[in-house]
């Protein structure tokens, strides 16, 4: 489920601000709301092999009002036979600025388990990660600019100005993963019409540059594709892999705090 995260999470959230912009004077829109949820399926070939959600609401942490962003992820029909997976991961963060304050990692993928917990100090530009199973904690270095796997997504529908993209533009942000820093670099293509099941949408095309040989044919083996509105939703990914491809595509919504746009007469 790493991966399959990484395909519906992990992608869209390096569209964001280089570590060049300020944190702090970042421009704030208003692209989601409490009470959002996103739901995906994941299709390999003609198999329906995994379904993921993202949700967010509303609540206090340590005296403090936040949001919490919830993605569950999980191998479905003959895909969970052979791998069974079940995966949560989750992101705190103010509501009023995006950044991270505490992550949450559940997950069991194939035998694979990990029980994690990240907080973020920024006086102190330190991360402690805690891991249940063994009962080990540790320290890390990071920045003030740092987002999660998570917390990132949100970050750059509510703080990035995508009116000022222009084509072969490359983004680039910093994410701490698992007691790493991890940086991404992505281009921005142009804009595209995409058919989906709610009708035809403008959308963003996007291309991460990610590391080849793993799993992914080359460096440029995913496409991604976010609603060209206020919302900014990733609608639909593509990734090619050594052997075949994996399409996810979005299925279901609610609680948008703006409308979804379509494409009248197309």
């Amino acid at each position: 489920m790493r991966f399959i995260l990484f395909i519906i999470i992990l992608i869209p959230i390096n569209f964001c601000l280089s570590q060049k912009d300020n944190v702090e004077t970042l421009p704030n829109f208003n692209a989601f709301k409490p009470g959002e949820k996103l739901e995906y399926k994941l299709n390999y070939g003609f198999f329906n092999a995994s379904y993921a959600s993202l949700t967010l609401k509303e609540e206090f942490l340590d005296g403090n009002k936040v949001l919490r962003a919830t993605s569950i992820g999980k191998t479905t029909g003959l895909a969970r036979l052979f791998f069974k997976v079940d995966d949560i991961y989750e992101t705190f963060f103010p509501t009023d600025l995006v950044k991270p304050v505490k992550s949450i990692r559940d997950i069991y993928e194939g035998g694979y388990e990990r029980e994690a917990e990240t907080t973020y100090d920024y006086v102190r530009n330190k991360a402690l990660f805690y891991d249940k199973l063994k009962n080990v904690k540790k320290e890390f270095n990071i920045h003030p600019k740092i987002q999660d796997i998570i917390s990132t997504f949100y970050y750059l529908r509510k703080h990035f100005d995508i009116k000022s993209l222009k084509p072969n533009d490359l983004i680039y942000v910093d994410i701490f993963f698992d007691r790493e820093i991890y940086p991404f670099k992505m281009m921005f293509l142009g804009i595209e019409k995409v058919k989906t099941k709610f009708g035809t949408v403008q959308c963003m095309r996007l291309r991460p540059y990610m590391e080849s040989g793993r799993v992914f044919r080359d460096n440029e083996g995913i496409q991604l594709w976010v609603t060209n509105d206020e919302n900014r939703l990733p609608i639909k990914v593509k990734a090619d892999l050594r052997v075949g491809s994996i399409v996810a595509n979005l299925v279901s919504f609610r609680g948008l705090a703006n409308p979804f746009k379509i494409v009248v007469g197309e």
